[in-house]
Order: structure tokens, then sequence, then C-alpha cells
């Protein structure tokens, strides 16, 4: 198969953004300055029934980002700080015997939203944490024996200190499958920092911000994203990368299926917030970072070596064709 040239790669002139997605972008970023990657990567999570794990040091503004990236969609929202005593039922609601009508009432908890927010969830029990497995596989929740469905748009945003492990709980493999995206947002640039503060001299920012979208909109979204043309030779170069996670020689446990079609279902979303009816390889590559390298674990030897998740990604790209796509670009 050919390549694209580098020009091909770096030509973005045929995206025309969703204006819809574009202005929820603009809206997030009068509160998260100079990230407006990270919250379109946000938007490619919910639009494909994903999740997002927010993994940065305190202060960057993980909490704040979900917190106006809920108000910003119109969707309901809830914050789960997450602590060594926190029970399952805290998170998914408990059943309660009502004396007056001599039966049981379930009370939801707050797993019970459109945009949950899982605060520092490497905090908790495996036994706590485990509790938003059905949630985020199957967006259900069985308290008692009863299955309830939960609220449509789901999208749940956990987030983990990656400096102090004092006190903490590993996300075991099977829950950090879970996850669509894995994502750092980084310190701000020095003048993005310094907007920061003048915007914030009077008030926060996010008390002012407006809702620029509704729930029936987003769904009818959702519902546009899978119809996204992916092309046979586009579906192969997925599969190929994540069976190269499996065979690289650094590689004690590569990409799973699930990470294939996460990577399919993330490309279907970029491309149409971008404005493109159909994926083009290059927003294969700017996904496989974000979508599967959480999904990696090293060797030992390669982890002492020096050796990162993202330059193993990085080497399996550079030995992959990428392949030509019949679209013609505009």
């Amino acid at each position: 198969m050919m390549q694209y040239s580098d020009k091909e790669l770096v030509n973005r002139e045929f995206d025309n953004p969703h204006q819809v997605l574009a202005d929820v972008v603009t809206n997030v970023e009068h509160v998260i300055v100079g990230k407006s990657r990270a919250v379109q990567l946000c938007l490619v999570a919910l639009l494909c029934d994903g999740h997002v794990l927010l993994e940065d040091v305190p202060g960057v503004g993980k909490t704040m980002l979900v917190r106006s990236l809920a108000k910003t969609l119109g969707c309901s929202f809830k914050r789960i700080q997450f602590t060594p005593d926190l029970l399952p039922s805290d998170v998914t609601g408990i059943s309660i015997y009502n004396q007056k009508t001599a039966d049981f009432e379930f009370r939801p908890g707050p797993i019970m939203a459109n945009v949950v927010l899982a605060d520092e969830i490497n905090r908790t029990s495996p036994k706590t944490q485990s509790a938003l497995l059905e949630a985020m596989e199957e967006s259900n929740v069985t308290v008692d024996g009863t299955t309830y469905r939960l609220p449509s748009p789901f999208l749940v945003m956990a987030t983990q200190n990656p400096i102090e492990y004092e006190g903490t709980f590993p996300l075991p493999e099977a829950q950090l499958d879970r996850f669509l995206l894995k994502l750092n947002l980084g310190y701000p640039s020095q003048q993005d920092e310094i907007d920061m503060l003048g915007r914030q001299q009077l008030a926060h920012p996010i008390d002012s911000i407006s809702q620029v979208t509704d729930l029936e909109t987003l769904q009818d979204l959702q519902k546009k994203v899978r119809e996204v043309h992916v092309e046979e030779s586009i579906r192969e170069y997925i599969v190929t990368i994540t069976t190269e996670t499996r065979k690289h020689q650094a590689v004690y446990l590569g990409a799973s299926p699930r990470g294939s079609l996460g990577l399919f279902r993330a490309a279907q979303a970029l491309a149409f917030i971008l404005g493109r009816t159909y994926v083009v390889p290059d927003d294969i590559k700017q996904l496989v970072p974000v979508t599967l390298g959480h999904r990696i674990i090293l060797k030992s030897e390669a982890r002492l070596g020096g050796q990162t998740v993202d330059q193993v990604l990085v080497d399996i790209l550079k030995g992959i064709p990428v392949p030509v796509t019949r679209e013609k670009v505009r």
C-alpha cells in the first residue's frame, strides 16, 4: 500500500468543524484556558458512549473541566469523591424499607447522572471501584437483583494523581480497559496561566458560562456518529496497529479487541467533530496514544531500560504503511 506524504498528513483544510460541537469547545475554553484538544477528546468519548480517565498532577483543572463540560452540554452532573471508606452502595444507590408502604424503595446513588465525576478513583478499595464496571460497560446498575437503566447520554470521567501513590489502590486492567481514553491535561503555557489569573480576578468563569446544546441534540449526534464511514483499508490499519502491540518485543500485554473497537469508534467521533463523513488515517494516528496507551503493559526489562508506552506506539506506527483512502480531500 502507498503512504500519505507529510503534506497530506498535516493538511487539515478539508475539516469544517461541526458548529454545535465547536461552540461547546469554545464555551468550555472560557473556563479551561488553552486546552481545546482535551475538550475535543472528551467530546469524542461522549459521542461514542465512552469514558475518560484524567491522570495528572493536582491543580491543573481536571475537576473544573468536567464541571464546565456538563454545564455547557446541559447534562445532569454528579461528583463522587472516592475515599478508602466509600461503599459500593454509596455509588450505585440503596434500597430502603418504607414503613408507610411496607415495601422497599430504591434511593438512587450519584451514578444516576449524565456526567459523573469519579474524583481520585484510585483512593477507594477495589470493591467500590468495581461498582463502576457494570455502569461503564452496560449503562446499567443492579441493586438487590433489580436492574436500573442509567440516563442517556452517560459519561464517567475519572481522575487520579500519578505522583502520590501512598494509600491508593491501582486500577486493575479490567477497569482500565473500560475507559475509552486516558488523557493528561499538563501545565498551561505561561501566557495561558496569565490569562487564567485575569479571568478569575473577580469571579470564577464557570459561574457565567451558558448552556449551548441539550440532551436531545446530543443523542441525535451520537446516532449520526455511527454513520461515519470507515473504509476497509482503515479497519485493517486499526487491527494491524493493535495486533502489533501484542507482538512488540517490549510489550508484556498488548491492546485487547476492545481497544480496536475503541479506536474505531473514537475515529468516527473525531471525524464527525471535524466535519467529515469518513475517517482518514490521520484520525487514527492522532488517537492511538490516548486510546491504546493505557491498555498496554511493558515488560519489566523494557521499563527498567527507560522505554515508555508512547515510544513503543510511535515505533509501531512507523513500521506500518499508512493506507490511502478513496475519499477525495475537498
